[in-house]
């Protein structure tokens, strides 16, 4: 028997009814360079007013055991448990314009069912355009404006838009079936992937964060707060900047990534980036290979005794 999406969440009193409003979603589990999305969604939150208007059932989407929510002992006793919270936020940018925030640990069950609920959702909430976002590791170096990756269920919605890749097949995701269930209902939703340095993926990166938060906002003109952001990405690219000053290796390995990335620019401003003479772009696989080259080429300057 196929049980019904609706009684994975519950609507809280004050759901509002909108009207063409937009659905940023970040879920935390997936691959995510830099903290990037995580980051953004922990700014809009502690930036911006919000309540949760509809709460997902945690006990059925959640694998308690694979992510162990935390609780505090006191000498004799457990004092206090942090139950996980999946829910749609209500929140109003800096114009007093109402959008709706979801976030929470990434279900580990009913995808299928928990996609279909967030479309339930949307609709009757009022979300015209749904945006996702997250960051994923590159080989690129922190000296250069980041990359982007931008998807979508129509062309329009990702305008200006230059593909790196031709066709790859990943580990799938929920906010990735989300965003594909949607554009087989010809509903509008649009995902951003901030490129991070490799190097930083598992540090805390906010001019990551601080990339999505523009490519947000320009592809739903919400007026969203981001001081605080990029003045956090200013201290974060000085503490970086010293740690390259005082490591000849990092060094290298900088101005290596900066020597690629710059011969790609050179690329793009012709035909297109990645593209060779002939304005082909290269396949997955050939991205790959290149990359593991890259690899090998510093594994062997590292181990070379004039290193």
């Amino acid at each position: 028997m196929v049980r019904d999406a609706g009684d994975l969440y519950e609507v809280g009193p004050g759901a509002p009814e909108l009207d063409g409003a937009v659905l940023l979603h970040y879920l935390d589990g997936f691959i995510d360079a830099g903290a990037a999305g995580r980051l953004l969604t922990a700014h809009l939150l502690g930036s911006l007013e919000h309540e949760a208007v509809v709460t997902f059932d945690v006990d059925r989407l959640i694998d308690y055991r694979s992510r162990r929510p935390t609780m505090t002992f006191d000498r004799d006793h457990w004092e206090e448990y942090e139950a996980p919270e999946l829910a749609v936020h209500l929140t109003r940018d800096e114009a007093g314009t109402p959008f709706l925030l979801l976030t929470g640990p990434e279900p580990d069950h009913e995808w299928e069912r928990f996609t279909t609920a967030v479309q339930s959702v949307t609709t009757r909430l009022g979300a015209e355009l749904v945006v996702g976002f997250h960051g994923i590791p590159m080989g690129v170096p922190h000296t250069r404006p980041l990359g982007l990756t931008a998807h979508g269920t129509r062309p329009e919605l990702i305008t200006g838009s230059r593909p790196i890749v031709d066709r790859l097949q990943v580990p799938g995701s929920v906010s990735s079936m989300l965003e594909f269930r949607l554009g087989e209902t010809g509903r509008a939703a649009v995902g951003f992937a901030v490129h991070v340095p490799h190097y930083l993926a598992q540090a805390a990166y906010p001019a990551a964060a601080v990339a999505l938060l523009e490519s947000v906002t320009r592809a739903t003109g919400l007026s969203l707060p981001g001081q605080a952001l990029r003045e956090a990405a200013r201290r974060t690219d000085e503490e970086i900047g010293r740690q390259v000053e005082a490591s000849e290796e990092i060094a290298e390995l900088v101005q290596a990534l900066e020597r690629q990335y710059d011969a790609f620019a050179d690329a793009a401003d012709r035909e297109g980036l990645l593209a060779d003479e002939a304005g082909n772009m290269p396949t997955a696989e050939e991205l790959g290979a290149q990359f593991e080259r890259f690899l090998a080429e510093q594994q062997g300057r590292a181990d070379s005794p004039d290193a």
